[in-house]
């Protein structure tokens, strides 16, 4: 697996991760783990990191592109 596929598929995963976040947001699901309810301003933190992480990772394989272009690997 390249280093391109790899952030690409990373990228996605976190894509779908922050969608989650951003869908409980939207319809307010509540989540319990064990006996513990999970508040919802906690995906907030989730949707901003998972985010975050999947736009660097799309600009990581951009970059990782651009670089395989210019250096002609």
């Amino acid at each position: 697996m390249t280093p391109r596929i790899f952030s690409l598929i990373a990228a996605a995963v976190f894509l779908l991760i922050a969608l989650g976040h951003a869908l409980r947001l939207l319809f307010g699901w509540h989540i319990t783990v064990g006996n513990i309810v999970v508040p919802v301003w906690m995906s907030w933190i989730g949707l901003a990191i998972a985010g975050y992480l999947a736009y660097q990772g799309f600009r990581l394989s951009r970059r990782i592109r651009s670089e395989v272009k210019v250096f002609g690997k």
